[in-house]
């Protein structure tokens, strides 16, 4: 039986992020060996997201970031079930680790995050695996969202519950962050009308009309009615077309045309827990 000292179970920590004792009992499992050890953390891991699978992560953290170039954005929530967790430093470490992986590497969708390598010795999925031994609780990718524009900026609302990401035709300066912000705030449904999908148009006018026929409004009035309506609709829901959260004389749109009138929109990300 090889000897295990302090300083190896101190580094089994540091590589993992588990617990002294959980590391102490995996390299006294594996007979010193740091790769073993790891396996013995995985599998502990394993079996307890087995246990917890039928529970909600309800809880966690939303970060966002863009590259050093700012071409490209991610968001990314790494959810479990406490906010007592969620708060833990080493937790939002954790999420912001995976949100650099996710800048860097750029995948698809959160399958193909989850096979991204997070540190060499593992994919991101083995690491929640690995964490939620550690922790004890259900830890899984949450949302996962990415954004290409000529510039991206981004934006974390206070307790890390909620992140955004705008794209941008060119460097607004200030101008991205405020957007980012008006879309963190005022929750959109698309960018502008023409990405709004159909069936929130077709649902809208159905209950534009049947507002209308309630109020008792003649019947051949009700298409012109309901249409008025979904105009006001897009001004209220989408970002571009909403009224500026800083000054209501201006939509969004024009406040960037205020700043560069050549500045526009290209697309935005909203990802948040329970808002």
């Amino acid at each position: 039986m090889a000897q295990i000292t302090a300083a190896d179970v101190n580094k089994l920590r540091k590589m993992t992020g588990a617990g002294m004792m959980d590391c102490k009992k995996a390299l006294q499992e594996a007979d010193g060996d740091f790769e073993t050890a790891i396996d013995v953390l995985r599998k502990k891991g394993q079996k307890v997201a087995a246990k917890r699978a039928d529970r909600e992560a309800s809880e966690g953290v939303v970060l966002a970031g863009v590259s050093a170039d700012a071409g490209r954005g991610s968001v990314v929530s790494v959810n479990c079930e406490t906010d007592f967790v969620a708060k833990n430093e080493s937790f939002i470490e954790l999420t912001r680790k995976v949100l650099e992986v996710a800048i860097s590497e750029g995948p698809a969708d959160k399958a193909a995050l989850m096979e991204c390598a997070f540190d060499g010795s593992m994919s991101i999925g083995e690491k929640l695996t690995e964490q939620t031994g550690v922790i004890g609780e259900k830890i899984e990718i949450g949302s996962f969202e990415h954004l290409e524009a000529e510039h991206v900026d981004f934006y974390i609302h206070a307790g890390n519950k909620l992140a955004t990401l705008v794209g941008l035709n060119k460097d607004g300066g200030e101008a991205g962050r405020n957007v980012a912000m008006q879309a963190a705030a005022m929750n959109p449904v698309a960018l502008n009308k023409s990405e709004v999908p159909q069936d929130v148009i077709d649902r809208e006018l159905e209950v534009g009309k049947d507002l209308a026929r309630q109020e008792g409004k003649p019947e051949e009035m009700l298409d012109k009615i309901a249409q008025g309506r979904l105009g006001k609709f897009f001004k209220e829901n989408t970002l571009e077309q909403q009224q500026y959260i800083r000054d209501s004389k201006l939509s969004v749109e024009g406040y960037l045309k205020g700043v560069d009138k050549e500045l526009k929109l290209t697309g935005y990300r909203r990802v948040g827990l329970g808002v």
